[in-house]
Order: C-alpha cells, then structure tokens, then sequence
C-alpha cells in the first residue's frame, strides 16, 4: 500500500463476536476478540485499499467517500457534531 490513509475504526459486541466496522469505506470484519477484531479490519482495509490501487479507482473512491488529502496523507470528514437522538 503506497498511500497514507486514516480512516474510523468501530467495534461492537454481537452475541460471541465482535464486528468491526470502517464507517469512511463501509468494510467490516469480525474477530473472537478486540484485538483480533481490529486485527481483521485492519486486514480487510489493507486488502480493500490494494485492490481499489490495482484497478486505479482509489483516489475517487476516497474523493467520493468524502476524503480530503492534507500533507500528503488522506483525512475522512470530520463532523462538526454528533449526537445520539431518539425518534418516536
């Protein structure tokens, strides 16, 4: 992988397993525990950035995704707020 990317990692606890989730790209993994959850995603990520680089779609992946590239490393948006809110 050529490129610096930082993206959002979420874990949650599903029964047994953990599910890991990129929220930037919409990848996910899973693992037994958090650290291999983490691990997995990390992987998947890794392995989602090498094939989107291979078929030369990685930059408007990443534009579309709502990336910004800032000293030459890619950045996901930030939010200027966020907040749980119950409906109904």
């Amino acid at each position: 992988m050529t490129q610096h990317i930082v993206v959002h990692m979420e874990i949650f606890r599903e029964g047994d397993l953990y599910v890991g989730l990129c929220p930037d790209l919409e990848v996910s993994s899973f693992g037994e525990t958090i650290e291999a959850t983490k691990r997995s995603l990390r992987e998947a990520l890794e392995a989602f950035i090498e094939e989107c680089e291979a078929m030369g779609t990685l930059e408007e992946i990443l534009e579309e995704a709502g990336f910004f590239r800032q000293d030459g490393t890619w950045l996901p948006r930030q939010p200027v707020s966020t907040e749980l809110v119950a409906i109904g």
